[in-house]
């Protein structure tokens, strides 16, 4: 992975496997409510964000694409200063749908292109369904979908593309069969749950891997306490940091980026403030002392007659 060699306390940035360069950092934009992620997004990108993280199945892309015409009206960045990534819900991986989706994705964000897109779970529903009740789960049609992403990645539409929230053994079936290879896989990510084996299956195949929940996304139906943990506070202690930026830091010392959500601009600030300070080997080594747990299970795509029967089978054994 590229790293931005200009900067002590880096890297600014990850190197893609397209060339492109990715943000060390980006605002996520997942269960930040209407009416306050237009605000978030402004003030995230006037205090230095460049890469902001959406998701059609957040139902917040129109107002996010309103703040980035603001911004750019407003001459405070440029569309090629930004970094933006979307992803594909499971109800539009059928082949026709996917063109459709990326489209209205656009059209919501008011972009002609987004950098990064990704196939948001390796879950496949019923076009127009909601949720993961068993009467809408089908059969997956990665082959077929892949090759619709590619497609889309050759129109220029999307600059990247990747998966989100695959197992090493899905993204290694993945790349087996892909003729252009994922960039990045995105899935939860932080002390809790370190993710050695799959990082190390990315990095061996140049694919970026970006932690989503890199604070462990107190505040919402996850329940995780990963800003607790007892290492985190004596870390944070001893570097006159929060607990926040030492997950953060720890993040982006691993070699992947992090996509905290926040929309108080307290915090928005705060999560940013990376790159003057770094966390000496001695300390960052104990963090691998945590006791692992992953936190967003997926327990609503398991069903007796769907796909996947066990947690085990959806994160084929990395559970």
């Amino acid at each position: 992975m590229g790293k931005n060699k200009n900067n002590e306390f880096g890297p600014l940035y990850f190197e893609l496997n397209t060339g492109a360069r990715i943000p060390s950092v980006g605002l996520g934009t997942w269960k930040a409510p209407p009416g306050q992620v237009g605000e978030a997004v402004i003030a995230a990108v006037k205090a230095g964000y460049r890469h902001i993280d959406c998701a059609r199945v957040y139902e917040n892309e129109k107002e996010v694409g309103d703040a980035l015409k603001n911004l750019f009206s407003e001459g405070v960045v440029k569309r090629p200063d930004l970094f933006i990534t979307s992803k594909l819900w499971c109800s539009d991986q059928s082949p026709d749908d996917v063109p459709k989706a990326l489209n209205k994705t656009l059209e919501n964000l008011q972009l002609d292109y987004i950098d990064l897109y990704l196939i948001h779970w390796p879950i496949r529903t019923k076009p127009g369904s909601r949720g993961f009740e068993s009467e809408v789960m089908l059969p997956l049609c990665m082959k077929e979908t892949w090759n619709v992403m590619e497609e889309l990645y050759n129109s220029g539409l999307t600059r990247a593309i990747g998966v989100s929230n695959f197992s090493t053994k899905k993204l290694k079936d993945l790349v087996e069969i892909a003729k252009i290879q994922p960039a990045v896989n995105q899935v939860e990510c932080h002390p809790v749950w370190q993710q050695p084996s799959l990082h190390e299956f990315c990095l061996s195949n140049k694919i970026h891997l970006s932690a989503y929940s890199p604070l462990g996304s107190p505040g919402s139906w996850v329940k995780g306490e990963v800003l607790k943990e007892k290492i985190l506070i004596e870390i944070s202690e001893k570097l006159n940091k929060s607990t926040a930026q030492i997950a953060l830091r720890w993040g982006i010392q691993s070699g992947h980026s992090v996509l905290p959500k926040s929309v108080s601009k307290e915090r928005i600030l705060e999560n940013l403030d990376l790159f003057s300070w770094s966390i000496p080997k001695n300390l960052f080594d104990q963090i691998s002392e945590i006791k692992q747990a992953r936190l967003l299970r997926g327990d609503f795509a398991v069903h007796e007659t769907g796909p996947y029967k066990s947690l085990e089978e959806l994160w084929d054994g990395e559970i």
